[in-house]
């Protein structure tokens, strides 16, 4: 027989053996497109799409179902994830055991799922590796799982057959909370794919519940409880704007980014570092470590970077180092790193679920309709299952509580019957009772026949119908329904609370993108810049600027100050030192050190940085002076010290070339540095003010310059119980920046004097009276030399001082007075 080219014929054995049998040829096209369409609806149905209603593909509703069978509960002790994938496969999913084991992994990660469905226990992978074998691991479900199958004995969903017939599985799962929107869901078809992002499980619910109340909600409105996604791994969402539109149709693109912090490099003595604490969803460190090795190796697009550490643990988390190269900007250093590595990427959303067995693409509010009608139909067949049982139980209540009545005549009636038969016929026909309650009572025991338990009965009865007559309430009513679905949602946010882990930052996503750039350039010039000490002891910087820019802002007039308590002259990428009031210093770089933000008239030192970010100092251990390193410091005697118990020191600037950290002063027990300054060339004036209100001035010509080791030498004769609480180096031929003055306070009065009335005395004496104490005063708290005086509380927040007193040793004016002083300062 011949056959037409392009078709294909098709055999049954069978019919070889029949008589007259026939044979019939089938188009090659038609049998192509018939089986492809199959193999597509098969894909779509049993494998890749999920079901709006539970969130579940088959293979994980098998999962949870089949643990929830076998009493794997979250009470239960963890078994072998071989012994739960060998029962699902053997069960319900006659696939490998390969895709039931990753399946049932991704619903035990919290990286991976916002509300984790099963409990594991051992390695379950991370963003980067798979996981162990499932013989090595062990599994559970979780207490979220036992939300979805809770319900499942009350008759809330169908049935059917599994693969073979020989057991049934649900259809859908009665899902107590929004499992598709919490948790997402990500699968390729034929032909079609679903990529569903994860959400907050209380704002979620909270959507839900307005919901409920409210059908004809806006989507702006709902979008008030769910701003925007909540990813488990945190990080950042940018262009809100985008979200609403995925959130509307179905579909969009969101951009992720990870959490970073900017820095000093811990143990570095100020290198800068990029800390990443937070990755973008399905991104690991080693991700991240590859792409940047890449970029700086073999493309060479990515400069700046000196080393990359990955230090994530599970007590820290995710923490991935990476260090900077001296002199480079890490925030423009950053700009690369989101625009060359998955340190930010993109998230296609796209909604497309199975809604009554039809592919849909759906938006937020719809997911949240398909999921309540699925919760009405739920609590309703569960009210009538309820219902149906306590009317079973009552029906056989009332039959027992009429043999009660006249358990005489029953047991008589029993006993003289010749069968049970018998008995239940004459029980049925004499008492009235149906075909179940005869037979209930001849099961009965006559133990259970006594007073005490006609009592127990009667109490059950009245029970029983109060129960009924609630659960016919919620059938009856929807507003009764509805509101028992919103208390049961209500509940689960509270049993089940859940905190915000992905920050939203809301616009047009290109405008986002532009405004949250990092800009600058990535290697920054070693150009001049003043480091400053605040009053309140925080540590900052100026802009960096051209000797031509700053002359400039000179001619111009353009003054910044604010309340500092040292200055001194450096570069960007140039060293600085720290000097504590323990004696210690330590070299520490410029470039960490923050930019002080330019406002109207004044540069905050808020801005500034405490010293300890950058220093590893003792406890009580602070920072009294700053001074310059290389060739900022040359051509100077030296740094002058003065400390409580009144000794003085000029340190040479001889510092150690390799040590970062060194002593430049011997203390005696109970002694501690209260002042430290920079000697620009000798002719300073060195000043004591003690306790006792006396101040002493001397040419700094006078101290001789020490070595480290060196104690120093008396510096100021104090009294009895008083002890200095200034010391520093005054110029009094500055022209520029002013006359010096002396202010001084008691807590209760302050006191603003010219330096200039006080007379020079010689080292090691006891000076002049500054301050004349009033009633109730005894030691001068606050005390400060030199220009432009300025005051200000611990916080910073300014202080005004009094009109300046003539009078060296007078009382001052009364006043709650500053916790310290500075000075104002030009930025030249």
């Amino acid at each position: 027989m011949a056959r037409r080219k392009g078709t294909q014929t098709k055999v049954n054995p069978a019919a070889f053996d029949q008589p007259g049998a026939h044979v019939f040829d089938n188009p090659v096209k038609t049998e192509i497109e018939d089986s492809y369409l199959e193999y597509a609806y098969s894909v779509i149905h049993s494998r890749a799409l999920p079901d709006a209603r539970d969130g579940l593909k088959p293979v994980h509703r098998r999962i949870l179902f089949s643990m929830n069978e076998n009493g794997y509960r979250p009470t239960h002790a963890y078994v072998k994830s071989s012994r739960v994938v060998g029962d699902v496969m053997g069960k319900y999913h006659p696939h490998g055991d390969t895709a039931i084991y990753d399946a049932m992994v991704r619903l035990a990660q919290d990286f991976s799922m916002n509300v984790p469905l099963v409990d594991g226990h051992g390695n379950f992978g991370s963003p980067d590796d798979g996981p162990a074998a499932s013989r090595y691991t062990e599994a559970k479900m979780s207490p979220e799982a036992m939300l979805l199958v809770g319900e499942l004995g009350e008759d809330t969903v169908d049935f059917r057959p599994n693969y073979d017939g020989s057991l049934e599985e649900p259809s859908v799962l009665p899902a107590a909370f929004p499992n598709l929107l919490v948790n997402g869901t990500s699968g390729i078809a034929v032909g079609m794919a679903t990529n569903m992002i994860p959400h907050n499980l209380g704002e979620i619910i909270g959507a839900a519940r307005w919901l409920i109340n409210h059908p004809g909600a806006s989507l702006d409105k709902l979008m008030e409880y769910v701003p925007g996604p909540d990813l488990p791994t945190g990080g950042l969402l940018l262009g809100l704007d985008e979200v609403r539109r995925a959130y509307e149709t179905g579909r969009g693109v969101v951009r992720m980014r990870a959490k970073v912090e900017t820095g000093p490099l811990e143990g570095s003595r100020g290198r800068q570092a990029i800390t990443v604490t937070e990755l973008p969803y399905g991104v690991g460190p080693e991700k991240i470590i590859e792409k940047i090795t890449d970029e700086v190796n073999k493309s060479k697009r990515l400069t700046g970077i000196a080393d990359v550490k990955d230090l994530t643990d599970r007590e820290n988390g995710t923490r991935l180092v990476i260090e900077c190269k001296v002199g480079v900007n890490p925030q423009a250093l950053l700009a690369d790193l989101y625009r060359l590595t998955p340190l930010e990427q993109s998230f296609g959303i796209n909604n497309l679920v199975l809604v009554d067995g039809q592919p849909q693409t759906l938006g937020l509010k719809a997911l949240l309709e398909v999921f309540l009608a699925h919760r009405y139909e739920v609590v309703t067949r569960r009210t009538k299952y309820r219902r149906r049982k306590r009317e079973e139980r009552l029906h056989l209540v009332e039959g027992l509580l009429k043999a009660l009545l006249d358990i005489d005549k029953v047991i008589k009636l029993i006993r003289e019957s010749d069968n049970a038969q018998a008995a239940k016929d004459g029980l049925m026909k004499r008492f009235k009772l149906s075909d179940i309650q005869a037979t209930y009572i001849l099961d009965t025991p006559l133990r259970r026949l006594t007073k005490y338990d006609r009592i127990e009965l009667e109490a059950e009865q009245d029970r029983l119908r109060a129960e009924i007559e609630e659960l016919s309430k919620i059938l009856d009513d929807e507003s009764v329904l509805k509101k028992v679905v919103s208390s049961e949602l209500s509940k689960i946010a509270k049993d089940f609370p859940t905190e915000r882990r992905t920050s939203l930052i809301d616009g047009d996503l290109k405008e986002v993108l532009a405004a949250s750039k990092p800009s600058g350039p990535l290697e920054i010039a070693d150009d001049p810049c003043q480091v400053i000490l605040s009053a309140t002891g925080l540590v900052a910087r100026t802009a960096a600027e051209s000797e031509e820019a700053s002359e400039a802002r000179r001619r111009n007039g353009r003054v910044k100050h604010d309340a500092v308590a040292a200055v001194v002259h450096s570069t960007a990428r140039g060293q600085i030192l720290l000097v504590t009031n323990q004696g210690r210093a330590f070299k520490t770089d410029v470039l960490p050190l923050p930019v002080l933000p330019e406002q109207a008239g004044t540069v905050s030192l808020r801005g500034g940085m405490a010293a300890r970010e950058l220093v590893p100092l003792d406890k009580g251990e602070r920072v009294v002076g700053i001074a310059p390193l290389g060739e900022r410091g040359a051509g100077s005697p030296g740094l002058a010290l003065g400390t409580r118990q009144g000794v003085v020191k000029i340190c040479s600037p001889e510092w150690p070339v390799r040590s970062d950290e060194f002593e430049v002063i011997s203390l005696k027990d109970g002694d501690e540095v209260v002042g430290a300054t920079w000697l620009t060339d000798g002719a300073e004036t060195l000043t004591f003010v003690s306790s006792g209100a006396t101040l002493l001035r001397y040419a700094a010509s006078l101290v001789r310059p020490q070595g480290l080791k060196s104690g120093g030498m008396a510096g100021m004769n104090l009294g009895a119980d008083t002890e200095v609480v200034f010391f520093g180096a005054v110029k009094t031929d500055d022209d520029e920046h002013g006359e010096p003055m002396v202010v001084t306070s008691t807590g209760q009065s302050v006191k603003v004097t010219p330096f200039a009335e006080y007379p020079a005395k010689g080292r090691n004496t006891g000076g002049v009276r500054t301050h004349r104490f009033l009633k109730g005063e005894q030691r001068l708290t606050v005390a400060w030399v030199g220009p432009r005086p300025a005051g200000s509380t611990d916080n910073g927040s300014p202080v005004e001082l009094p009109e300046t007193d003539p009078r060296r040793d007078g009382s001052g004016a009364a006043h709650p007075g500053p916790d310290v002083v500075g000075h104002l300062i030009e930025r030249d």
